[in-house]
């Protein structure tokens, strides 16, 4: 590891290190909350473009950090980059979210292309270029990608789902034709996380925010077996970048996940009980996490205590500060200043 690198709280951690101060990043902490992102947004026409502008990806990216000096940038983007530069149309509804041609079928899967896939993407690479070398000494930055399963909902279900209905039939009712699809999705995963790490991004997030809807055996094909084969490609080509895995609402299954996936540091979402990460998951990996997003809306009395708690129970391992999902929308920007001033 470079010199640099080994100043930086952050990968420190990732490293296994035990910090006396944490340090501290978060999800979606480039986003709406923000009026000066309100403002970028503006000027980016849809959010497709947005994140595939160099510029304004690159600012979006900046802005927490220039507010609030966190430990780490995330490279600003969409996990549904993936899809699209595949070559499912994608468009993202205000009030709504996003809005692909589901791709349900071995008909459907044949439409993909892979051929552009690369250049397509260039956009999110350089706007990881332009932000590795806008980083203070210690800030360290992440690259990200959704993983196989999650993107995969979205691609079938055209979309958010309430139920899940369309995917789970398939995954079910066709599993080697699912599999061609997730295949598909692990190939190219590795393929963007190459890109950013190529471009300069120093350790990568893989989300897998649906990973908790499926049984466990599910689990274990859907989630598991490709993450583990993502992860086992990074590591041969990048052994000095470290993989973090978020696999919201896994549950009991976070510590198999950590055992078989070969992750560096695992993400603890919001219902983790954090005695459980302390004694089952520390123990393996580094572990991040887990403040409901909700509390920074409640006021810093309300969310002044639980911060302590994760200090006090986690703080002795490898630890890194950050909530257990996104940022919200209606958070406000003072909340945040609050929580940087306790960190």
């Amino acid at each position: 590891m470079r010199k640099s690198q080994q100043q930086k709280p952050l990968l420190r951690v990732l490293a296994g290190e035990v910090l006396p101060v944490a340090p501290w990043w978060l999800m979606r902490q480039a986003g709406r909350y923000l009026p000066e992102y309100r403002q970028l947004r503006g000027r980016a026409g849809d959010f497709v473009a947005f994140c595939l502008d160099p510029a304004l990806a690159a600012e979006a990216t900046m802005q927490p950090l220039r507010r609030y000096g966190m430990d780490a940038a995330i490279l600003f983007s969409d996990i549904l980059m993936v899809p699209y530069a595949l070559g499912q149309k994608l468009c993202f509804v205000e009030g709504e979210g996003p809005v692909l041609e589901p791709v349900d079928s071995a008909e459907g899967l044949s439409r993909l292309e892979r051929d552009a896939f690369l250049f397509r993407l260039e956009g999110v690479f350089e706007a990881a270029r332009r932000v590795a070398s806008d980083l203070g000494p210690k800030q360290a930055l992440i690259g990200f990608a959704g993983a196989p399963w999650t993107v995969a909902v979205y691609m079938v279900e055209g979309g958010a789902s309430h139920d899940f209905r369309r995917v789970k039939i398939w995954a079910y009712r066709d599993p080697a034709g699912f599999a061609a699809l997730v295949e598909l999705l692990q190939e190219a995963t590795i393929a963007f996380l190459c890109g950013q790490i190529e471009a300069g991004v120093e350790a990568v997030q893989l989300f897998d925010s649906w990973a908790g809807i499926l049984s466990e055996a599910a689990f274990v094909r859907w989630v598991i077996e490709p993450t583990a084969r993502i992860v086992a490609v990074l590591k041969a080509r990048y052994p000095h970048v470290p993989i973090i895995g978020f696999p919201r609402g896994a549950g009991a299954l976070y510590e198999r996940y950590v055992s078989l996936t070969g992750v560096d540091a695992i993400g603890c979402d919001t219902a983790l009980p954090v005695s459980y990460a302390r004694e089952s998951l520390q123990r393996l990996v580094p572990v991040q996490g887990n403040l409901d997003p909700v509390m920074l809306l409640a006021g810093e009395e309300a969310f002044r205590e639980a911060v302590w708690r994760l200090w006090r129970i986690l703080g002795k391992g490898p630890y890194i500060f950050n909530l257990g999902h996104g940022v919200l929308p209606e958070t406000p920007p003072h909340a945040i200043a609050s929580l940087a001033a306790l960190l």
